[in-house]
C-alpha cells in the first residue's frame, strides 16, 4: 500500500473513474456512476487492502458529487462504494484481512488452502454479490429515485 500511495496509483484511478463518469450523458450519469464505483471499488478491493482504497475514494466521489458540471448526489456514490469495495474483498484471499486470518487459522487446523484455490471460489461468489448489490443500488436510486 505505501508503495501505491508514493505512485498515486489510487488516486489515479479515482480521477479515471471521475472522468469516465463525465463522458456519460446527464441522463444516464447516475447509473453509470454506480455501476462504475461497485465494480471499481471490488475489482481494486480484491487486489489491494480496501481501506486505503475507500479512504482514497471518499474525497473522490465527494467532489464528483460537489462538482455543479456532474450534478450527482453522494449518498448513491458512498453505498455503491461501500458495498463494492466490502464484496470486493471476497475475490481474493488477500482482499481482506478476515480471508488471511481465516487461511492462517484453518492451516493451523490442517485445512489450508492456497490464494488459487480461494480465487476460484471467492472471486465468482464476489462476482455475484456485486452483481446483486449493484441491481440493487440501480433499482432504489435511479429507478425508485432514493437519492
Amino acid at each position: 500500500m505505501e508503495a501505491l500511495g508514493h505512485l498515486h496509483l489510487i488516486e489515479y484511478v479515482g480521477e479515471q473513474t471521475t472522468s469516465l463518469i463525465k463522458m456519460v450523458p446527464e441522463d444516464r450519469r447516475l447509473a453509470a456512476a454506480i455501476v462504475l464505483v461497485v465494480w471499481v471499488s471490488a475489482i481494486a478491493s480484491s487486489l489491494i487492502d480496501n481501506i486505503p482504497f475507500t479512504a482514497t475514494m471518499i474525497p473522490v466521489l465527494l467532489n464528483l458529487s460537489q462538482d455543479p458540471e456532474v450534478s450527482l448526489p453522494a449518498p448513491p456514490l458512498m453505498y455503491a462504494l461501500a458495498l463494492g469495495a466490502c464484496l470486493g474483498g471476497n475475490g481474493t484471499l488477500i482482499g481482506a484481512s478476515a480471508n488471511v486470518v481465516c487461511a492462517g487459522i484453518a492451516e493451523q487446523h490442517g485445512y489450508g488452502f492456497s490464494f488459487v484455490e480461494f480465487f476460484r471460489l471467492g472471486f465468482p461468489m464476489m462476482v455475484v454479490s456485486c452483481m446483486v448489490a449493484m441491481c440493487y443500488l440501480l433499482v432504489v436510486h435511479v429507478v425508485m429515485g432514493w437519492n
